[in-house]
């Protein structure tokens, strides 16, 4: 009987030890698989992006009549690509969340038409605008598979425009903005960094349009455009690439 339980707990133990280093080696396989397997459990790390993104405007109007009986509407009738660059700062909560701050500087160009809908009379112009950014995510991540790993992320982006007022511009936006956010992207795992595209759509939440043109003083019937908008909205859509 003492013979047999000694030789039970020798085969046991070598169970034991042949299972350890079999997972031990297990470990080691995977980790030569999975590019960077311990990139996400950094408290904070940094990281730079480059994009592209399209700014709309979404105007409500406001019907007015000008006293020669013209009412004007405005469209944009297309879009202008612009271009972004961010720092990134990205802090770890747990396994699932991070918050990351993005400071950055987005170039673009919104082109507007206005006409009368009684007449053909037309005009247009070019809004261009340099955007000083601060957009604060917080961003939910999937479990992650081999090299991917899927998110979501919401938040807001503050937004102020440092581009000059020119006294010639027909509609003015006010310098400062603030958008919801919502993005979906994707963390790919390379050996020496993460490369991350993702997608965002942005809604401002405050009226953009400047209504008081104290410039336009000398020609008041340029006031006819802001006149004929009650409210502006902006909207953007941006196409990012993060780099870890």
């Amino acid at each position: 009987m003492r013979y047999f339980l000694v030789n039970a707990r020798k085969i046991l133990l070598f169970i034991a030890v042949f299972f350890g280093i079999g997972s031990a080696a297990a470990q080691r396989l995977n980790d030569k698989l999975l590019n960077r397997p311990y990139a996400d459990l950094k408290a904070w790390h940094l990281g730079f992006s480059v994009g592209i993104h399209a700014q709309d405007l979404n105007f409500t109007h406001s019907g007015v009549m000008t006293n020669d009986g013209q009412t004007w509407v405005m469209e944009q009738p297309s879009f202008s690509p612009g271009f972004c660059v961010n720092g990134l700062i990205d802090f770890r909560l747990n396994t699932h969340f991070n918050v990351r701050l993005a400071p950055g500087i987005w170039f673009g160009n919104k082109v507007v038409e206005m006409r009368d809908v009684y007449s053909d009379a037309r005009e247009r112009q070019n809004i261009k605008s340099t955007l000083l950014v601060m957009p604060v995510d917080l961003k939910f991540s999937s479990l992650r598979y081999r090299n991917l790993r899927p998110y979501v992320a919401a938040g807001l982006i503050p937004a102020f425009d440092v581009g000059k007022h020119r006294s010639s511009d027909l509609l003015q936006l006010n310098k400062f903005d603030c958008f919801l956010s919502v993005a979906l992207g994707c963390d790919v795992y390379f050996p020496y960094f993460k490369f991350i595209p993702e997608i965002k759509f942005c809604w401002g939440l405050t009226d953009a349009l400047r209504h008081k043109r104290p410039d336009l003083a000398d020609d008041p019937l340029s006031l006819r455009y802001t006149d004929a908008l009650s409210k502006v909205s902006q909207k953007m859509i941006v196409l990012t690439f993060y780099f870890e």
